[in-house]
């Protein structure tokens, strides 16, 4: 018999067949699915042997979480990514060894795929409850699946409230594919997924100690406000590196959108006021990181935010000694322009420069030279850079070497090159 059952998605026209022999034959007696579901009758020589049903995954499972070791952020978004076999049913002319385990078998070879069919994406781990009083979850064992332990005995009654029902349940669960737990906890979900997280903001990785060490590099920042603000400097400028570090660059709405996305761990860590409730933190809103990002000292912050780096990192190899010196538009910033330096080899930040708003890049590359350590490094910069002005300070006051770039749009520079080369070409030949 078994080589001959077959399993499909039901018609819109067997519903009400379906949801009937659910309620009089199911010992829950109920067919009525909770959010997206799907339903499906095993058949033999074309008569119905089998139903399932599959749901969405289950509000909030202790057992589950730590299983798949997502955090609570991590739930909130990729829950979809789980789905629950909410009803089993084998029916009176099915009763057959091995039947109810290749059901199983054949429905979850197919359900990742009819699911995305339906609602535009896979699922990754299947839960079940097994009443324990009544069954002993065989089927769920020969089909792979895991069984995690005992629910507490309480059903979902509204959207946060929950009744004790003094009926635990086993429950089971299982990878719809190889590494699905590894998956569902990672920082990223794979690019056929990405539509999910797309809006969210991203999840702060930092552990509070890491938040609270962050934070002591930034505590003699200057302070610009009069009276003692609620909020500590240290902690503002902590959050926009996270957030800079988390891929988050569109000003302040989206920094206060980070910081509500982070733990209430990570707010204890920043030092967050709180009021009233000890459990209720103040969040900072948008004002708050728009002063913040607006009053800043950048030189200080330049320094503090080196000094976290080399806490970080360790100090400079000594044989990291190239630097390259580029100038980029910052994202969402209506024009500003900076130049920075960073060390080639290492990719190490050593300092940045704003471009005034009515000068170019020049004058701003001339005064980062000044003061990032470039001693004994060959700086390299690109064409615009090529000035006398330039190069003497890289040789003359600070000890380095350059490259500089030479286009065709430069002459009188292009010209003097060619003249220099064509003068000390026998010092480069091999009889030299």
């Amino acid at each position: 018999m078994l080589d001959g059952v077959t399993v499909r998605l039901i018609d819109k026209s067997e519903r009400e067949r379906f949801d009937r022999l659910i309620i009089t034959e199911h010992y829950l007696h109920n067919a009525d699915l909770v959010g997206a579901q799907l339903r499906y009758v095993a058949e033999y020589q074309g008569e119905w042997v089998a139903l399932q049903a599959w749901s969405a995954g289950s509000f909030n499972l202790r057992d589950r979480e730590s299983w798949i070791g997502w955090n609570h952020k991590q739930k909130q978004r990729r829950l979809r990514l789980v789905v629950n076999n909410s009803r089993f049913l084998i029916l009176e002319p099915g009763r057959a060894p091995n039947l109810a385990s290749r059901v199983m078998r054949l429905c979850l070879d197919r359900l990742s795929d009819d699911w995305k069919c339906a609602y535009g994406h896979e699922v990754f781990v299947a839960e079940s409850f097994v009443d324990s009083q009544l069954f002993r979850g065989t089927c769920y064992k020969a089909s792979g699946w895991t069984l995690l332990g005992q629910t507490q005995g309480y059903r979902r009654s509204q959207r946060n409230y929950y009744v004790e029902h003094s009926r635990p349940k086993q429950l089971w669960v299982k990878e719809l594919r190889e590494g699905a737990r590894t998956i569902l906890r990672g920082r990223n979900l794979p690019d056929s997924l990405k539509a999910l997280d797309a809006g969210q903001m991203p999840d702060c990785p930092a552990s509070p100690d890491e938040v609270s060490g962050m934070m002591r590099f930034f505590e003699g920042l200057p302070e610009w406000r009069s009276r003692r603000d609620l909020y500590r400097l240290s902690s503002l400028v902590t959050v926009a590196v996270c957030a800079s570090l988390c891929g988050v660059h569109h000003g302040q709405r989206d920094l206060a959108a980070f910081t509500a996305n982070m733990t209430r761990d990570q707010w204890a860590a920043l030092r967050f006021p709180r009021r009233g409730n000890p459990s209720k933190y103040l969040i900072p809103k948008e004002t708050t990181f728009f002063r913040l990002l607006t009053h800043v000292d950048s030189r200080a912050l330049e320094k503090a935010l080196l000094a976290w780096q080399e806490h970080v990192l360790g100090p400079r190899p000594s044989d990291d000694d190239q630097v390259a010196v580029d100038g980029k538009e910052l994202l969402s910033s209506q024009g500003v322009e900076i130049v920075s330096a960073y060390a080639v080899k290492s990719g190490r930040w050593l300092g940045s420069e704003c471009v005034a708003a009515t000068s170019n890049e020049i004058p701003a590359v001339q005064t980062l030279l000044q003061r990032v350590p470039i001693e004994g490094a060959l700086v390299s910069l690109d064409a615009m850079h090529t000035q006398t002005e330039t190069a003497r300070i890289i040789v003359q006051d600070r000890g380095a070497d350059y490259l500089l770039t030479v286009k065709g749009n430069q002459p009188t520079v292009a010209e003097s090159v060619q003249q220099l080369h064509t003068g000390l070409q026998h010092a480069f030949s091999p009889s030299a």
